[in-house]
């Protein structure tokens, strides 16, 4: 079994196009997923360490428990969990990829940009 690891926005919408996406981009079988309204808000703000905890103690299970390889950071245009103009989701969506880049040096990750209804965008 493979697995790779899915830090989503909880949108159904989006859901559904990550998953099937990473299954071909990554080679796995499986795909952890861990879902947060707006979810890279929470790496780039420090407002929140109890989120931030529990995002990576959910990330910690996928690599260290399932033998996830590659880590998706996720982020899509008109997030309600996530109010902001798309400049500034993509900025947080970096700053996300980077921070997990660091905390988990062993681990592939990228960040990636989805349009609406269109197939996810590796951006970082």
């Amino acid at each position: 079994m493979s697995f790779c690891t899915a830090i989503n926005c909880m949108d159904g919408r989006i859901q559904l196009l990550v998953i099937p996406f990473l299954q071909t981009r990554f080679k796995a079988e499986f795909v952890d997923c861990i879902t947060e309204p707006g979810p890279v808000r929470v790496f780039d703000q420090t407002t929140d360490p109890a989120m931030l905890k529990s995002i990576l103690t959910r990330i910690d299970i996928s690599v260290n428990h399932h033998g996830s390889s590659q880590i998706a950071v996720c982020a899509h245009p008109d997030c309600s969990g996530n109010p902001v103009e798309d400049e500034v989701q993509k900025a947080q969506l970096k700053k996300a990829t980077a921070f997990l880049k660091e905390t988990y040096p062993a681990v592939t990750v990228a960040g990636f940009w989805i349009e609406s209804n269109q197939q996810p965008q590796e951006y970082c």
